[in-house]
């Protein structure tokens, strides 16, 4: 489809534009600067503008248009010109490319005003809202944490290092591309620092004030940004990340006294790291750290004290007598990276590290590794370690086939990839997604693989060909879970536009929508008599579906925070979170 930009144009989104040069309905042209064809909306949100997907040829771009009622606003097209003119001097995997033409203008058929464009790289990815969202808010580990930090600061170093500063950190401006590289967006509010700029400042002058609640510091909101202004947006939102709360949610934040209690949230992360983003953190610029190399540094000498105290445990732990079994199989080393993860925990670097059995129970031994009732004292035995090294991205999600002979991934780098378990080959690698593949499901029946994607599709493969079945689409926004009936012949899907979506496996036809959550849908659970669905959300209720009819049966309140993840009692009399 070829979309119109004319905001007078009454079918801006006809198909029967596909190929033409000019739009049929209003006249005005659809190949922007003769090369770039905007193929659809993605957001109208913005007070500002609108974001189209545009191409030129085959490489997708990123449109943005200045809504015309801001025309006669100087400095609201001052701010809009000046992210291209930021991004033309910045040069950094971790900064959106602008393309040569940058900032344009462009004339609709019949209008004397001009739209106000800029075109620039398109980033795959979700940004570090959708993404922990997308991972049930669950915080991430200081691994992780000083890993993006590291990735943050350093494009802030080389922002500052050119006289500018960004001055709107938080955590829908940072993306995450689909190789783990962190890319800070949205540079329409970046300042420059000049001469000028700092004899306002020392002059009791005002510069445009930018706020976004929770993450701009005091100095900012009285309009007075500096540079160290970055440093507190990049800490609040590092508090986020760590403990998956808001950074206004009253359980961090208590607004009677104005103090904010993140640590205690944050139990998995070190005190220097908690110390360090304190720091970040404090009320005034002057105690802030004052330059980037200054925050590197510190970064660095967290993950030295680190790695000093993993090389202690690791000594710790080689003198213990104490080891996992169970009956009389042999023992091999478990990788603590698989032992204990989160729901849905990406293992960065694209390496997939899985521990896998021998011993003709191909799941059984992931199950016991993953599972949190085995007691310390009882151990686990394992025959052989193997690893699945062939993603280019992170694994998101992981399933065993029935019979334990196929082990099936599905990556940040969109792809997904059938193994055998045995021989450790890559049998198959289905490409179609558009986006990260965040879950897996297989048929009870063993020949189907269903997978949910970022990309709001979910697909339907042959398992033993590697062929695609169907394509499902009607999903607004990113897949999180999928549920198959016993009978193998409905799907269920949970996705962030808080809907739940049945489906007829054979025809790969919508049967039903079922709405009532207010946010995210993280998890769905089949009853035992497979009448009812269980769905778990992020707005902190469990809800309970009547299958047949769509109908809520009931809402399950008294969660404080997000519900992840379910599972019922094998008698079916007990539901768990």
């Amino acid at each position: 489809m070829s979309y119109c930009i004319n905001p007078l144009c009454l079918q801006p989104d006809d198909p029967g534009n596909m190929t033409n040069l000019v739009c049929r309905h209003c006249g005005s042209d659809l190949l922007l600067q003769g090369r770039y064809r905007v193929m659809r909306l993605l957001s109208d949100q913005s007070g500002f503008g609108k974001v189209y997907e545009a191409y030129n040829g085959a490489v997708p771009k990123i449109l943005k248009v200045l809504k015309p009622e801001h025309n006669s606003k100087s400095r609201i097209i001052e701010l809009f010109r000046q992210e291209a003119a930021v991004l033309s001097k910045l040069t950094h995997p971790g900064i959106p490319q602008i393309d040569p033409e940058g900032y344009f203008q462009f004339f609709a058929r019949h209008s004397k005003e001009p739209l106000h464009c800029i075109i620039m790289e398109k980033i795959d990815g979700l940004n570090l809202k959708q993404w922990m969202r997308q991972q049930g808010n669950h915080p991430i580990l200081e691994p992780q944490a000083l890993k993006w930090l590291k990735q943050i600061v350093e494009i802030l170093h080389l922002v500052h290092q050119e006289n500018y500063f960004h001055r709107d950190i938080k955590p829908e401006n940072i993306m995450l591309r689909a190789n783990g590289q962190l890319v800070l967006i949205d540079f329409g509010t970046a300042r420059e620092l000049t001469y000028t700029y700092l004899a306002e400042i020392g002059g009791g002058g005002s510069v445009t004030k930018i706020s976004s609640h929770g993450y701009t510091p005091p100095e900012q909101e009285k309009g007075y940004a500096v540079p160290q202004s970055d440093f507190y947006a990049l800490g609040r939102t590092f508090v986020y990340l760590l403990t998956g709360k808001s950074v206004t949610d009253q359980s961090v934040y208590d607004p009677l006294n104005d103090q904010f209690h993140w640590r205690e949230h944050a139990p998995q992360i070190s005190e220097q790291l908690a110390d360090f983003i304190d720091n970040l953190m404090a009320p005034t610029a002057a105690a802030r750290p004052q330059k980037t190399q200054q925050i590197l540094n510190d970064i660095a000498n967290i993950y030295s004290l680190i790695s000093i105290s993993e090389a202690k445990t690791n000594i710790e732990a080689s003198t213990t007598n104490q080891r996992f079994k169970t009956k009389s199989q042999p023992n091999i080393s478990i990788e603590t990276e698989v032992v204990t993860p989160p729901r849905r925990r990406g293992w960065l670097g694209g390496i997939l590290a899985l521990v896998v059995g021998l011993f003709g129970s191909g799941g059984w031994l992931l199950y016991q590794a993953y599972n949190p009732s085995l007691r310390k004292s009882q151990e686990i035995s394992v025959v052989n370690t193997k690893t699945f090294t062939a993603h280019s991205s992170w694994v998101n999600y992981l399933v065993i086939s029935q019979d334990g002979e196929l082990l099936v991934s599905a990556s940040a780098d969109k792809t997904i990839k059938i193994w055998n378990i045995n021989t450790v080959e890559a049998i198959h690698t289905l490409e179609g997604h558009n986006s990260f593949v965040n879950y897996l499901a297989i048929s009870p029946d063993g020949q189907q693989l269903f997978s949910a994607s970022a990309d709001k599709t979910i697909k339907i493969w042959d398992i033993n060909t590697g062929k695609e079945i169907h394509t499902l689409e009607g999903h607004k926004s990113y897949i999180n879970h999928l549920a198959v009936s016993p009978d193998g012949q409905q799907l269920f899907s949970a996705s962030a536009d808080k809907t739940i979506k049945i489906w007829d496996i054979n025809t790969g036809e919508e049967i039903r929508t079922l709405q009532g959550h207010k946010s995210s849908i993280n998890f769905l659970l089949i009853s035992q008599n497979e009448q009812e669905l269980f769905s778990a959300s992020a707005d902190k209720t469990i809800k309970i579906w009547d299958i047949n009819t769509g109908e809520v049966l009931r809402t399950l309140k008294g969660h404080d925070s997000f519900v992840n993840s379910l599972a019922i009692s094998p008698d079916g009399q007990r539901l768990f979170r």
